[in-house]
């Protein structure tokens, strides 16, 4: 499974669903699939978990959630690769293009996406998937998240939408 097919496979599954949804329909299909595509869709999962793992994102998913944990942050990367290729790499280039998404509201995550392929992989092998490490890179130096005025700098349509008095 390449990239490509990593994306076709994740849109497929999320037209018109929610993101639970959308994730127990992709563990479906990976379960029809061979153990080495179940673990490539895992080593993709892991690479745009790492690349999306960012201030900027996470400053968006800040606003966005009213508030984002480790662990939210986490969730919330996941439900962004379930928006699509597109929206996902927009995002990284713009977080606040998220405000554009018709379908964004308020405490957006899909943590079932994080896990389609450990399940998806047991199901079809009855074994545990070999560990794809996550290389998360070096944050560096942070911006104070309730600062108003940074915030409504930094993703003025995300403010708008969610910081609006």
């Amino acid at each position: 499974m390449n990239r490509d097919d990593f994306w076709k496979l994740v849109e497929g599954a999320g037209s018109g669903r929610e993101p639970d949804e959308q994730a127990e329909s992709i563990q479906a299909d990976l379960t029809n699939r061979s153990a080495e595509d179940i673990v490539a869709f895992e080593r993709h999962m892991a690479e745009f978990q790492a690349v999306s793992y960012t201030w900027k994102l996470w400053g968006a998913a800040y606003l966005i959630n009213g508030g984002c944990s480790d662990d939210g942050f986490d969730y919330f990367r996941g439900w962004l690769i379930a928006q699509g290729r597109s929206a996902f790499e927009k995002a990284l280039a713009d977080p606040d293009s998220l405000a554009d998404l018709p379908e964004l509201e308020e405490d957006v995550e899909c943590e079932g996406i994080l896990y389609v392929a450990m399940s998806a992989y047991e199901a079809a092998t009855g074994s545990e998937i070999p560990q794809v490490p996550i290389n998360l890179p070096d944050l560096g130096e942070g911006w104070d998240f309730d600062d108003d005025a940074e915030m409504k700098q930094r993703y003025p349509k995300l403010f708008a939408k969610f910081c609006s008095d």
